[in-house]
């Protein structure tokens, strides 16, 4: 059994699920691998984390990898966790905004975990928002960085208690807001609120160093395969979900999520394609995260896309 260590910096979301589940549901076993998904937060740590070697891949937005390999370079994205740019903003439901109102974050405080706030940055760059001249308030929210933390869950918790009037996170803290009666989703990218190209900012993937793809290809395409296989045995049974949901999630999170699995069960495709890696490239090159265009091939380990058909 050959040892895999895969980093993640929030563990209770449904945009990295996948990963998470093949390990839970038993499909990283099924091919040889002995595999634990830790949670390593901020998006930036984990990463570092990757590159120093002290685990053995990421789970996280394509783009965050970035934060410490140039231009991508000596890291691949191997397989997509989830497709399109996975966060949701939510605001109180006293704050009178209609679905895709991005004028109504005027004034507000806006939690945002450090990686996706850009996304979020972006956004309202794009609706003509200047964070500044309207007093939009964005960044990180208290205690998400405690150990075991999961910022979609303590973003619930902060709005819940006022300390935030909004937030931007994955679906799974959105839907905890919108069922305690506390939120309400204005924008979904996902799912066409914004500008078009919001949808594909980045996409959830695992990202592994070219020196573990050298080291043991083997490792990797039993890893690949097994991720494939968790998407495809949670399309035939959502309720899979819950399974995992009972042994690494809160119980109000594990309520929720085979109902959030099944909602997003069209983005858990495992291809990464080439339109998106090019739209998460303009999107890195506005950050200023790249410095040029790069190839597909330079951001996506190619050798492994014949393991993606699922």
């Amino acid at each position: 059994m050959k040892h895999l260590r895969i980093a993640t910096p929030d563990l209770v979301t449904n945009s990295y699920f996948p990963a998470l589940a093949a390990e839970e549901l038993g499909f990283y076993k099924a091919e040889g691998v002995d595999a634990h998904v830790e949670l390593l937060g901020p998006q930036p740590k984990a990463m570092a984390a990757l590159r120093d070697g002290d685990v053995d891949a990421v789970a996280a937005p394509a783009h965050a990898t970035l934060f410490t390999f140039p231009q991508y370079r000596g890291a691949k994205q191997v397989v997509a966790l989830s497709q399109g740019t996975p966060w949701l903003l939510v605001l109180r439901t006293d704050i009178p905004a209609k679905r895709g109102d991005l004028q109504a974050v005027k004034g507000l405080r806006i939690g945002a975990a450090p990686g996706p706030d850009s996304a979020l940055l972006w956004l309202l760059i794009e609706a003509g928002i200047d964070v500044r001249r309207d007093n939009v308030r964005t960044g990180p929210i208290a205690r998400a960085n405690a150990p075991g933390s999961s910022f979609g869950v303590l973003a619930a918790k902060a709005l819940e208690a006022r300390e935030i009037d909004g937030f931007w996170a994955n679906a799974l803290g959105s839907e905890l807001a919108v069922q305690r009666g506390i939120g309400k989703i204005v924008v979904d990218v996902r799912r066409g609120d914004g500008p078009q190209a919001a949808k594909n900012l980045t996409f959830a993937s695992l990202a592994t160093t070219e020196e573990v793809i050298a080291r043991d290809p083997n490792l990797v395409a039993a890893t690949v395969r097994a991720i494939v296989n968790t998407q495809r045995a949670l399309k035939a049974d959502p309720t899979l979900a819950t399974e995992v949901g009972r042994r690494r999630f809160p119980p109000d999170a594990t309520n929720v999520i085979s109902s959030i699995v099944e909602r997003d069960l069209p983005f858990y495709d495992p291809a990464i394609y080439e339109e998106a890696v090019f739209s998460m490239n303009r999107f890195a090159q506005s950050l200023g995260l790249l410095t040029k265009p790069v190839t597909y091939d330079q951001v996506v380990g190619i050798r492994f896309r014949d393991l993606w058909r699922i």
